[in-house]
């Protein structure tokens, strides 16, 4: 959190183009690769609008009261290679440490065959979350795999398929007990033993619930307060396994919920939770492959007894069956989720880390249950190793009995906590410090014998030892306590104990990648979600380990590249959105709605204002919007939509009248979730702040303003951003994610801190994630794109999403209505096509649109929502005219297929639109029991004989998924059987 006039002006002064370069005409300009149509094609589009120039369009689409009169103020455009050569550069200040930190995050050894062919192959991390499950099997598999693994590991019932981090899956953990337990208690007890993150992160969730956090001694505990759930880690932060059986019989005697936030390696030698009692286990997957990155981005995992499936917060994945009665994989019990419950919702999470957990659960399915369970045994037997090394050369260790953390105690040794960790540092080493002079050691995956020889003569004072390593080894004991040791098996279906060798792998990896509709197909025209190009230059840094390898708490010392990029990056957001300062801690849009509240509620209570709780939401608003609201204790009062899809100004004025007093905030969504800009923004605002209240604006359509209006300059106070969506983070079939929070000058005392490393505004909210800049790896992304397009180049972006929209919105709108206009009759960047009168005319609804457009190549756009019976299409500035048309004409061909229906000449019945999508298995199969040919279902247009992607499944019977539900392999396979 840097603010924008602190900032170096290095970052912000733009720089001219060079003469030279223009007159030998050596520019080399990635917006032309970011931007697909074509100058030809624009003037081809504009032409059929109407409009003589893309310039014309724009002054007719976004109203001029909010135009930005100047071009932002942002360094020149670079090639691909000078922003790789700039990026590398400030890359190469980040030191590299070996960090035996611990505290939650482990170095790791990332298979490579799973680096190449997951983490860097678009086929996987350009794939959309899977809603439309017939066209995402892989990744769904993938998925399953992540629930079985996690299951497995933790003995308890059911999981699901991630969530951000540890911290913050804790904090669902401790909502969901609240929810589901009988008792009438507000007070949640957390060992003092947990990491210190995931302890302040509890800490912010709670307060505005008026919930109490109590952190204590479990053992010491007496349950004299009636409590609704504790939180206990395992092993402790400080490296010690306990045995909290006593502990929770006590909390079930109170009808207290326990989770358990654990160490997924360690279950492969410890007792997993659910055999000792535990309702809920919670904990992250970073050391299954996943790298550092300074925080993230990580899968973490949340599982829990099967009788609390339906408050399970997150995405379940389960098992069903499609038309065929063959099994397929789809989103189970969705009824569950904030989008659908609004202001009911416990929790306003609306994502997963999906990359990150098909990583880690192919690290399962590479390494199987024996080599998870030998590199268990490694990271332990080196700790032994060590653990014995420290007591020979005399320190007493304080963490016993432990897994792979040591505590030790430095008072009365050969070295004092100063010295050894100035040895270490000059050694390049990072260990964990306490308060009161004890040193911590964690050892991970990557550990090796030299390194732990290196740790013992850190802590001797000496290059030699009075003893070696292999004298060691004989003396040392590996067992725990027999009450410790794992007797259950693990990991032991098949799909775990099959794919050992690369070959194998990576053929596996190919069959699920096939399965899934992603970028590298075509289109995906999702309204409000912006699938736009993740380009390859973007997404190079993220391997880097100058961003891969760092430990998220090592020294600000050793990450002066990392801070370098943030307050570059903070500049450029806070220019590009008329912000004061920029906080980068929100890792996922619903986190930064929940951040940008938290810290309004802040600014009330500071002013004397905390009765302020009334939260005003368009009724057209994202589904997370009202849950986040009560989330952060706030009381939601819906405002109606007139018949135009603008917020009812009249509604807005007389409910912000009535509520005066106690309004806290307005939530609304520019350009309109109904996809126009509208007129009124500033009088809507002005309202609001008439009123006391503040305005906090949904980012999720910035791809609509960039370099033309800026949220900060037209009214807003706070406002999120997607960077996963405008800035070309790429959504990872569901994750990761960022949502930082741009905020105006009298908010900047309120971002949020951190409790291990410093950041934060002098009155700063606590902590909401587990590290202090979310996901940082992944920002270099957004630093690319930024850095590649310039001032113009992103100003030309937003021009194009929105001439694409309309052009889409003109060809489409004598098929399917366009439902909401603005100005001449114009949308911005995405548009709202209703279907509901062929579901009278033909009894044809928008899943069977859906599904029939799997047979032409296509992602279906948005469906039902923010309207039911509706499709939202967003094309992005990164598609070209040809697949615009191509979409369009799939639309309109499948316009006439319904007008068949309409006509009477087909059954209505039995149809190509009923019966889509239609699988390669059903075209050849010998059984063809349909009134049209085999042809017409698997090819509808032309273009598909030369490309053609096969759905693997037909459609799914979602109802049949819900009342059988299976959630992991096991089932799967019974299933098949």
């Amino acid at each position: 959190m840097v603010s924008l006039d602190s900032k170096t002006k290095q970052t912000t002064t733009k720089q001219q183009s060079s003469p030279v370069e223009e007159v030998l005409g050596l520019e080399d300009q990635f917006v032309n690769r970011h931007v697909d149509p074509t100058s030809e094609e624009i003037d081809q589009m504009l032409k059929a609008l109407g409009f003589s120039s893309l310039d014309a369009l724009i002054d007719e689409t976004v109203p001029s009261s909010i135009r930005l009169q100047k071009e932002l103020d942002l360094p020149k455009q670079k090639s691909e290679y000078e922003a790789l050569k700039q990026l590398r550069a400030i890359a190469s200040d980040n030191q590299v440490f070996r960090s035996f930190i611990g505290m939650g995050y482990y170095d790791c050894i990332t298979p490579a065959a799973i680096q190449r062919n997951i983490l860097e192959n678009p086929g996987w991390y350009t794939a959309y979350t899977p809603y439309q499950p017939e066209i995402a099997q892989g990744r769904l598999e993938a998925l399953l795999n992540f629930q079985t693994m996690i299951s497995d590991l933790t003995g308890l019932e059911i999981a699901n398929s991630s969530l951000l981090d540890e911290a913050t899956a804790a904090a669902e953990a401790m909502s969901m007990s609240v929810g589901v337990s009988k008792s009438k208690a507000t007070a949640f007890f957390v060992s003092e033993e947990c990491h210190p993150q995931t302890i302040e992160v509890l800490q912010t969730r709670a307060q505005p619930l008026g919930l109490e956090v109590i952190v204590g001694n479990h053992r010491e505990f007496d349950f004299s307060t009636p409590i609704f759930g504790a939180l206990l880690q395992y092993p402790t932060t400080e490296g010690k396994i306990c045995d909290y059986r006593e502990f929770v019989e006590k909390a079930h005697e109170q009808k207290a919920l326990v989770t358990v936030a654990a160490d997924p390696l360690s279950l492969a030698l410890l007792t997993p939770p659910g055999e000792w009692g535990a309702d809920i286990a919670v904990g992250s997957t970073q050391r299954f492959g996943v790298p550092l990155g300074y925080g993230g981005p990580h899968a973490a995992y949340f599982a829990t007894k099967e009788k609390y499936k339906r408050q399970l917060p997150g995405r379940l994945v389960g098992v069903s069956k499609d038309t065929q009665g063959k099994p397929a994989l789809r989103l189970a019990l969705q009824t569950r989720e904030q989008h659908i419950r609004r202001d009911r919702a416990t929790s306003n999470i609306c994502t997963a880390q999906v990359l990150l957990a098909v990583i880690a659960s192919m690290y399962g399915v590479y390494h199987g249950p024996g080599g998870i369970k030998r590199i268990a045994e490694k990271v332990h037997r080196l700790t032994v190793t060590l653990a014995e090394g420290l007591k020979r050369i005399g320190y007493t260790i304080a963490s016993e009995p432990y897994f792979d953390t040591l505590k030790i105690e430095t008072n009365n040794a050969p070295q004092t906590q100063q010295a050894i960790l100035q040895a270490a540092e000059e050694q390049q080493i990072n260990l964990r410090s306490y308060a009161d002079g004890a040193l911590g050691v964690s050892l991970d995956e990557a550990t090796t014998v030299e390194e732990v020889k290196i740790l013992l003569q850190l802590f001797a004072g000496t290059e030699t030892l009075p003893f070696s390593l292999e004298e060691l080894v004989p003396e040392l004991t590996f067992e725990f306590p027999e009450t410790f040791n794992r007797t259950s098996s693990y990991l032991t279906e098949a799909v775990f104990n099959r794919y050992h060798s690369e070959t194998k792998l990576v053929r596996y990896l190919n069959h699920l990648q096939s399965k899934d509709l992603s970028l590298t197909t075509s289109m995906i025209p999702l309204g409000s979600c912006t699938m736009k190009l993740n380009a390859a230059a973007e997404m190079y840094p993220v391997t880097w380990a100058e961003f891969g390898k760092i430990h998220p708490f090592a020294p600000k010392s050793q990450t002066k590249g990392y801070q370098t990029l943030f307050e570059q990056l903070e500049t450029w957001l806070s220019e590009i959105t008329g912000f004061a300062d920029i906080s980068l801690q929100p890792n996922a849009g619903a986190q930064g709605e929940y951040t940008g509240l938290l810290v309004i509620r802040q600014y009330h209570q500071t002013r004397g204002e905390g009765h302020r709780n009334i939260c005003l939401i368009p009724e057209s608003a994202h589904g997370t919007n009202p849950a986040s609201a009560v989330m952060c204790g706030m009381k939601v009062v819906p405002i109606q939509c007139n018949e135009r899809g603008d917020i009812d100004l009249d509604d807005l004025r007389t409910k912000a009248e009535k509520h005066s007093e106690n309004l806290a905030a307005l939530m609304v969504t520019y350009p309109s979730t109904h996809g126009v800009f509208e007129t009124e923004i500033q009088t809507i605002c002005e309202t609001v702040h008439q009123h006391g209240g503040q305005v906090y604006l949904d980012g999720a359509n910035m791809n609509a303003q960039l370099g033309l209006c800026r949220p900060g300059d037209y009214g807003a106070d706070v406002c999120h951003l997607n960077l996963h969506k405008t800035f070309c983070i790429p959504h990872g079939g569901g994750g990761p994610g960022m949502g930082p929070i741009g905020v105006q000058d009298h908010l900047k005392p309120f971002l949020p801190r951190h409790p291990v490393i410093e950041t934060g505004g002098e009155q700063a909210i606590g902590a909401v994630a587990a590290a202090p800049w979310g996901s940082p790896s992944i920002l270099p992304i957004s630093w690319m794109f930024i850095a590649m397009m310039g001032a113009k180049g992103l100003t030309h972006a937003s021009k194009v999403a929105i001439l694409n929209a309309n052009y889409m919105a003109h060809r489409l709108d004598e098929h399917y209505p366009v439902l909401y206009k603005g100005n001449a009759d114009l949308v911005a960047h995405e548009c709202i096509i209703d279907l509901r009168l062929v579901k009278k005319s033909a009894n044809i609804g928008v899943d069977d649109i859906a599904k029939r457009l799997m047979d032409f190549g296509f992602h279906a756009p948005t469906v039902s929502w923010p309207v039911a019976g509706t499709m939202m299409i967003e094309p992005t500035e990164s598609e070209s005219k040809e697949e615009l048309d191509r979409f369009c004409d799939a639309m309109i061909a499948i316009r006439k297929e319904i007008s068949a229906i309409e006509m009477g000449e087909v059954d209505p019945e039995n149809n190509v639109l009923k019966n889509a999508p239609h699988t390669h298995e059903m075209v050849i199969g010998d059984d063809w029991q349909r009134p049209y040919s085999r042809e017409k279902a698997a090819y509808p247009s032309d273009w598909l004989r030369d490309y053609k992607f096969w759905p693997s499944v037909g459609r799914i019977d979602n109802a049949f998924g819900d009342r059988n539900l299976v959630c992991s392999c096991v089932g799967m396979e019974a299933y098949t059987e």
